[in-house]
């Protein structure tokens, strides 16, 4: 089953600047979003307090390997890739499968600012205002049926517009998969912006997964498949490395990296000689996550 709507992604998605969107909220509003996107950008429940970094610091150190394997390599090459018009494949165990055309994927949700802290495997953070809607809302519009245990994710297979992906690097497609537990709490949210703007490239244009509890590259970029399946599907780092790189992947100070501690982190923008600081467990939202994994040994399932 397909679904076509006239609407493009760009006229989904607000393009209000950050820093005034409460007065672009007062003065435009639900007349600027329509019933596609919701009234505007609503204060996120679960936003941590701490500064967010830079649009700058955002979007200029990426890991994004589908446009290289330099932090820089994403904001370099990824201008060249095509996000409009875009088309999200939804299938296995719901009950409205087809290829949705973004727009109609999204209509509807309530999209809201949240700012997350956003950790990296390689012991580095930043904070991100992140602009979208919780995953859950959108597993509850195509319907999830009784023996779907996890959610599956791929990545957009597209090497003439991402260079990396000429390269052996990874077995693309980039697969990434969650529990469904995990999938349906209400951390767990699909971006669309940043700074209240829609979506750069190099940060997984137009639509990524953000689970501010697990190392950054759980996060699939530029999603085009979406599965509810019965069985614990491939994950690209633990199909590369199961030594190094676990299923879960939550931040835990605890479970070293076999090449280095997990224990602390340097926030990203402090500079060179910025000071580490303590890694916190589940990246800070242990009060909000931690019954998922009640009575499960995290060394062992890391």
């Amino acid at each position: 089953m397909a679904f076509k709507s006239d609407l493009k992604y760009s006229d989904v998605t607000p393009e209000a600047i950050y820093m005034n969107r409460r007065q672009i909220m007062a003065g435009m509003g639900a007349a600027a979003l329509g019933s596609i996107a919701g009234p505007g950008l609503a204060a996120g429940r679960y936003s941590t307090d701490a500064k967010p970094n830079s649009f700058d610091d955002i979007t200029s150190y990426n890991n994004f390997y589908e446009f290289g394997t330099s932090k820089t390599d994403p904001a370099k090459y990824a201008g060249a890739l095509t996000t409009d018009p875009w088309s999200v494949k939804v299938d296995g165990l719901v009950d409205k499968p087809g290829n949705y055309d973004l727009a109609d994927l999204i209509r509807g949700m309530n999209i809201e600012e949240r700012i997350y802290r956003f950790r990296c495997v390689e012991a580095w953070s930043m904070v991100v205002p992140w602009n979208g809607f919780e995953l859950r809302q959108l597993l509850r519009k195509v319907g999830v049926k009784s023996g779907a245990k996890y959610v599956y994710f791929e990545t957009l297979v597209r090497p003439e517009e991402m260079p990396g992906q000429k390269r052996r690097i990874l077995d693309w497609p980039y697969r990434e998969g969650l529990r469904l537990d995990e999938a349906m709490h209400p951390l767990t949210m699909i971006a669309t912006g940043i700074y209240g703007r829609t979506l750069p490239n190099q940060n997984g244009a137009p639509l990524r997964l953000v689970v501010p509890w697990k190392y950054g590259f759980k996060s699939i970029k530029s999603i085009v498949r979406i599965s509810l399946v019965s069985r614990q599907p491939k994950a690209t780092w633990n199909m590369q490395n199961p030594r190094e790189y676990g299923f879960y992947s939550n931040v835990n100070p605890n479970v070293d990296h076999p090449r280095w501690s997990q224990a602390t982190e340097r926030p990203l923008g402090g500079g060179l000689f910025s000071r580490r600081v303590p890694t916190l467990m589940f990246n800070g939202y242990e009060k909000e996550v931690a019954g998922l994994y009640k009575g499960m040994d995290l060394t062992k399932y890391f």
